[in-house]
């Protein structure tokens, strides 16, 4: 069931509150500056750096033997990553040899959506009209509810229990005759679930503590499985054959209990395959249940471009003092290596110039966006008025843009930049020029008499 709040904002309070987002659009117009400008020297510098590492590196031909004369080379090799390390999760008390061990949680909770719609009135008053729905969901973190809008759906989250997210890492993980540092471990994404087998006391503890808190907050205890009633004794006798049916009925029971023995269930707490379920039923979530999955990374042949250091790597340093080295995952040439880096500089290029042309726009429009809000005593007036300003401050943006990557390219690749300065001037020409020349003609042909 939705939930509406309507809001009427004065005509002063908008324009005392447009006037004041004159600053936020400075603010915004130089961020998107800024960025524009630093965006082309990164995109530059990463360049030139992956065309220096194209020359630069030799290949590791047998990584499982050390070779002193590549010391302090920017070496390209595939092999397998492996460990001996035992990661565990003493929490649960679950663990297996892996490269990294991975907890995740969910919780099962309220949440609430909002839609807001805003109308002009004529004076100047704007009335917004904010509708809030509630769906249950899983979500990363627990919901606070206490601050929904909806009085009916205040304080409906809790949850049977919190465990914190948790990545743990093997420290000593080995590359033929070397080790992977760090950062090159926690690169690597071979991922598995695991099957996890906790002990029966540690789920004993854990269904108390969940059954505890169910109890807490609906006063009682929901089981759905009511006691049975126990049943009379009687004598069965069977016949042989109706004995040898009961016996194949009960090996083939036994034979799908083995199959599935890590599968645990309590009243509140449920373990099979990857997961333990906080919840009475775990498929048919309820309000306040908990999944907790566990998955680890498992040894994975991959692809390395380093330095080496030792008996270890490093990133390669680059004569203009950027950074590199990769790792990913499966066998790579070091052209395709090379090609993944280009790629991937290229679209942070374009992403980020995009961003930088959002915010100068956005910030010119947060500058002169009080001239619309002025008129908002006509409404139709301010709609047509704020179009325009829209428009024009959108080929503004654009058109500074160009200029800002242009300058900022004339430090580097001057042929390109010249061609952007001659792309802004011709949008500049036409729409300062141009634009007249259409008006003047408008007038001229308005002005013509009819014929008769």
């Amino acid at each position: 069931m939705a939930y509406t709040e309507t809001k009427t904002t004065s005509y002063g309070s908008r324009v005392k509150s447009s006037c004041g987002g004159i600053g936020f659009g400075v603010l915004l117009f130089i961020a998107g500056t800024v960025v524009l400008w630093w965006n082309e020297g990164r995109t530059v510098h990463t360049g030139d750096m992956l065309d220096e590492v194209k020359g630069a590196y030799v290949e590791m031909e047998n990584p499982n033997k050390k070779d002193a004369s590549l010391e302090g080379e920017l070496i390209h090799a595939t092999a397998m990553a492996e460990t001996e390390d035992s990661l565990a999760d003493t929490q649960f008390g679950v663990g297996a040899k892996a490269i990294a061990m991975k907890r995740r949680v969910e919780y099962y909770q309220w949440t609430e959506q909002q839609h807001s719609e805003s109308k002009d009135k004529l004076g100047g008053k704007e009335e917004t009209t904010t509708t809030y729905t509630y769906t249950k969901e899983w979500v990363s973190r627990p919901v606070e509810s206490q601050n929904f809008k909806d009085a009916a759906y205040q304080g409906k989250n809790f949850v049977l229990t919190t465990v914190e997210p948790q990545d743990m890492f093997a420290e000593h993980v080995t590359f033929g005759a070397y080790k992977l540092s760090d950062s090159q471990i926690k690169g690597i994404t071979s991922r598995e679930d695991m099957e996890l087998a906790v002990a029966e006391n540690v789920l004993k503890q854990l269904d108390q503590s969940a059954k505890t808190a169910y109890e807490r907050f609906y006063g009682v205890s929901k089981t759905t499985k009511p006691a049975a009633e126990p049943a009379a004794e009687t004598a069965v006798v069977l016949s042989d054959s109706a004995k040898a049916v009961a016996d194949s009925i009960k090996a083939v029971t036994d034979s799908l209990m083995a199959v599935a023995e890590n599968k645990k269930d309590l009243e509140y707490v449920h373990q099979a395959g990857n997961m333990i379920y906080f919840g009475r039923v775990p498929g048919s979530p309820e309000v306040g249940d908990v999944r907790v999955t566990f998955e680890k990374v498992v040894p994975a042949k991959v692809t390395i471009m380093a330095v080496v250091d030792g008996d270890s790597f490093k990133p390669y340093k680059a004569k203009n003092d950027e950074m590199f080295q990769s790792l990913t995952m499966g066998k790579k040439s070091g052209e395709e290596v090379l090609q993944s880096a280009e790629s991937s500089n290229n679209v942070m290029k374009w992403l980020l110039r995009l961003l930088g042309v959002i915010l100068v726009i956005s910030g010119l429009k947060g500058i002169f966006g009080f001239i619309e809000t002025i008129l908002k005593v006509v409404p139709f007036v301010a709609n047509i008025v704020g179009w325009g300003v829209g428009v024009v401050c959108t080929v503004v943006g654009v058109v500074w843009s160009l200029l800002v990557i242009a300058v900022a390219w004339l430090f580097y690749r001057p042929v390109l930049s010249i061609c952007l300065i001659v792309v802004a001037a011709l949008l500049i020409w036409l729409f300062a020029f141009k634009g007249k020349d259409k008006v003047k003609d408008l007038i001229n042909k308005k002005g013509e008499a009819p014929k008769a």
